[in-house]
C-alpha cells in the first residue's frame, strides 16, 4: 500500500494526473514512489516505461524532470512497505513481461505462490508480495486470456486483500482495477477519460462522477466507458455518484504544517458533528435517523467499542460515557486483538467499530465478527462510502471534513462527540436523565467548540513549554478515570510525531512500576483536571515531584494549589466529567506538536506512519 492513481485518455497527459494525484494522498503516508505510462492507446502493442524513487515524491519528480514520460495511459502508487523493506526494486510500479501492476493490500499465501512461480521459471526481482501478482497476469494472458481474463484468473488464487490497477502493453486500451478486503479503489468518468484512485482527493480534480468498487469487483476502463463483472466475468451493476468535496479544504490555509491547521479547525469540527442531531427545545437527540426504540435500548445487554490507535482511545473515554451516562454495559478492544480472543457476541450486543478512515483492515474485521455472531453493528466514521460505512448496519457520521495530517486531532474530537451524542440517545431512551439534566448536557455540548477555541488560545504558553523540554529523551503521562484514556493520547501523539519515547499510565499504576524511571530528567505531564479522583491524582503529582521529576501540569483554571507542587501548569476551563476531557486533550496535541517542530521532524508525515492502515 498506500496510493493508487490511474488514468486512460487523451484529455489530460497521464505523467500530468499521476504525479498530481500522487501528490493529494502523499497525507496517507509513503516510503517511496512510482509510475508507469504507455505511449499508446490505439490497440497496437507499446512500451510501458516505469520511473521509481525512494522516498519524497519529489525524489520521483526529479526523476522525471530528467527522463519524462508521454503517453496518455497510465498507473502510479505511493508504496508503505509490507512486504520487503523501502528500496527503488521494492517500489510501485511492478512488472513481469507486458504486464505492469500497482497494488494495495496483503498477499496471505505470498510464499506459497512464490515457491511456485519461482518453479515455473519467473524470475522475482523484488522481495513483495505485488511483484508476484503481475507474473500471474503475465502468464494467464500468454495463455490466450485477455487483460480483464487475466486478473479475474490470478486473482482466484490470491487470498487476502487486494486492491490494484492493472496495465498491460499488449493491450494499451484498457486499464483494470480490482478489489477485495479492507483496500479501498474508486473509478472516475469525465469529458473521454477515465480515472482510478485509492482515495477521492486522487481524482477529484478531474471528476466528481465517480463509482466505489465492493469486494468481488473487476473493472475494465477505457476512455469512454466503465465495465465491472464479477469474478466469473458476469456483470455488476454500480452506479456513479456525484462527491460534493471541497478541494480548498485540502489546502493548509496559512498554516505552518496540517497537522496545525486540523488543531485549528475542531471547533469547526465539533459544531458539524453535533450538526442538527440535537434538539434543546423538544429535548431530541437524532442521531441521523438512527433507531434506538425503548424495546431495542432494554434489549441491548452491552455494547462493544473497537478502534485501533488514536480510535481507541476516545473509545475508552466513550466507555465511561455509555456506562455513567447511560447505565449500559460497555467494554473497548482493540480491534486488531477483538476477533483473535474469541469475543462472545449474540443479538443482545450492540458492535461500535470506530476508525477515521472507515477502512481501518483490523476494525473491518472485527466489524464482519461481530455481524457473522449476530449483533448490531454501529459504525462511527469520518468516511462515506467507505468499506465500515457500507458494512454496518447504521452508521453516525463524525463531520470532521478531511484529515490530512497523519497523526489524528481532529477526528479524535469528533469521534469524543460522535461518542457522546451516543451516550445521550441511550439515556435519554432509557429515561436515565431528567428533562433539566438532559438539557443541560445538550447545553454543554452546545457550549463545547467556544471553550475549545478559548483553549486553542493557550498556544504560545505551551509552545514555551514545549521549548523547555523538547530535548527530553523520555516522557511520562499520568492520568485517572476519564482522564486517562487522554494521558493515553497525549503520549501517542508525542511518540508518533516527535520520535520522543513516551508512556502513560494510570497515575494510580506508577508507583507499580513505572516510579522507578522518575529522575531529574523526566518530564511528566499529569492530567490533574479538578474531578471525582482530583485527591488522588495531585498525591500521585507529588510523589513524582519527590523524585525530582519536572511536572507538567494539566489543571482546571482557579487551581491555584497546583502551581506549588509542578514545574510548568497548564490550566484549562472546566466542562463536566464527561466533557472536559475534549478540552484537555487539546493542550496535549499542542504540546506535541510544539515538540515535534523544534525537533525539526515532519509532522504531517511521520516516518513509519500511513494514514489509513487498510492491512492487519
Amino acid at each position: 500500500m498506500c496510493g493508487i492513481v490511474g488514468t486512460i485518455g487523451k484529455q489530460h497527459p497521464a505523467q500530468e494526473v499521476l504525479v498530481d494525484g500522487l501528490r493529494r494522498l502523499e497525507y496517507r503516508g509513503y516510503d517511496s514512489a512510482g509510475i508507469a505510462v504507455s505511449a499508446s492507446q490505439e490497440g497496437e502493442a507499446a512500451e510501458v516505461s516505469v520511473r521509481r524513487a525512494v522516498g519524497k515524491l519529489a525524489n520521483l519528480e526529479e526523476r522525471l524532470r530528467e527522463d519524462p514520460l508521454d503517453g496518455h495511459v497510465g498507473l502510479g502508487h505511493t508504496r508503505w512497505a509490507t512486504h520487503g523493506k523501502p528500496s527503488e526494486s521494492n517500489a510501485h510500479p511492478h512488472r513481469a513481461g507486458s504486464v505492469v501492476i500497482v497494488h494495495n493490500g496483503i498477499i496471505e499465501n505470498y510464499q506459497e505462490l512464490r515457491d511456485e512461480l519461482e518453479r515455473a521459471g519467473c524470475e522475482i526481482q523484488s522481495e513483495t508480495d505485488t511483484e508476484l501478482i503481475a507474473h500471474m497476469i503475465h502468464q494467464n494472458m500468454k495463455t490466450g486470456a485477455d487483460l480483464l481474463g487475466a486478473v479475474r484468473e490470478a486473482c482466484r488464487r490470491v487470498v487476502g486483500s487486494y486492491a490494484f490497477g492493472a496495465m498491460c502493453a499488449d493491450d494499451p486500451s484498457h486499464l483494470v482495477a480490482a478489489k477485495n478486503g479492507g483496500s479501498p479503489i474508486i473509478l472516475g468518468m469525465a469529458d473521454g477519460q477515465a480515472f482510478i484512485g485509492s482515495d477521492i482527493p486522487a481524482i477529484l480534480p478531474y471528476t466528481r462522477q465517480m463509482i466505489f468498487m465492493a469486494d468481488g469487483d473487476f473493472a475494465v476502463l477505457d476512455p469512454e466507458r466503465i465495465q465491472i463483472v464479477d469474478i466469473d466475468g458476469r456483470p455488476v451493476d454500480r452506479e456513479f455518484q456525484t462527491v460534493n468535496f471541497d478541494p480548498v479544504s485540502a489546502e493548509k490555509g496559512g498554516y505552518d504544517r496540517f497537522m496545525q491547521k486540523e488543531i485549528f479547525e475542531q471547533p469547526r469540527a465539533i459544531t458539524d458533528t453535533i450538526g442538527t442531531r440535537i434538539n434543546e427545545v423538544d429535548l431530541e437527540i437524532d442521531l441521523d435517523g438512527i433507531e434506538f426504540t425503548r424495546d431495542q435500548v432494554e434489549k441491548t445487554a452491552r455494547i462493544a467499542l473497537v478502534a485501533c490507535g488514536t480510535a481507541s482511545y476516545a473509545c475508552m473515554v466513550g466507555k465511561y460515557m455509555i456506562e455513567q451516562i447511560a447505565g449500559v454495559p460497555c467494554e473497548v478492544d482493540l480491534a486488531s486483538e477483538f476477533r483473535y480472543r474469541s469475543p462472545i457476541l449474540d443479538p443482545s450486543c450492540l458492535v461500535v467499530p470506530v476508525s477515521q478512515s472507515g477502512e481501518t483492515a483490523d476494525t473491518l474485521a472485527a466489524l464482519r465478527e461481530g455481524r457473522e455472531q449476530g449483533a448490531r453493528v454501529l459504525a462511527i466514521t469520518n468516511t462515506r462510502e467507505s468499506s465500515i460505512a457500507r458494512e454496518s448496519d447504521d452508521v453516525l457520521y463524525t463531520h470532521a471534513g478531511p484529515e490530512i495530517g497523519v497523526a489524528s486531532t481532529k477526528c479524535f474530537m469528533s469521534q469524543l462527540v460522535a461518542l457522546y451524542l451516543l451516550a445521550l440517545k441511550l439515556a435519554a431512551v432509557r429515561g436515565r436523565l431528567g428533562a433539566d439534566e438532559l438539557r443541560e448536557r445538550m447545553r454543554d455540548l452546545q457550549r463545547l467548540p467556544r471553550m475549545v477555541e478559548q483553549t486553542l488560545d493557550l498556544d504560545e504558553k505551551i509552545e514555551e513549554v514545549a521549548h523547555k523540554y523538547f530535548r527530553a529523551t523520555d516522557f511520562l503521562f499520568l492520568g485517572r478515570g476519564i482522564m486517562f484514556p487522554i494521558a493515553l493520547e497525549g503520549a501517542l501523539k508525542l511518540k508518533e510525531i516527535s520520535y520522543i519515547h513516551a508512556e502513560a499510565y494510570a497515575a494510580g499504576e506508577m508507583k507499580h512500576g513505572p516510579i522507578a524511571l522518575i529522575d531529574e530528567n523526566m518530564p511528566v505531564v499529569v492530567v490533574a483536571n479538578r474531578g471525582p479522583l482530583y485527591d488522588k491524582v495531585v498525591s500521585n503529582l507529588e510523589q513524582v515531584r519527590a523524585r525530582d521529576g519536572q511536572v507538567i501540569a494539566l489543571a482546571s483554571a482557579g487551581d491555584e494549589e497546583i502551581a506549588a507542587k509542578a514545574n510548568d501548569v497548564i490550566y484549562v476551563e472546566d466542562l463536566g466529567e464527561f466533557l472536559t476531557p475534549a478540552l484537555a486533550v487539546v493542550p496535549l496535541q499542542l504540546l506535541a506538536y510544539h515538540v515535534a517542530t523544534r525537533k525539526g521532524t515532519d509532522v504531517d508525515q511521520p516516518r513509519n506512519l500511513a494514514k489509513s492502515v487498510t492491512v492487519e
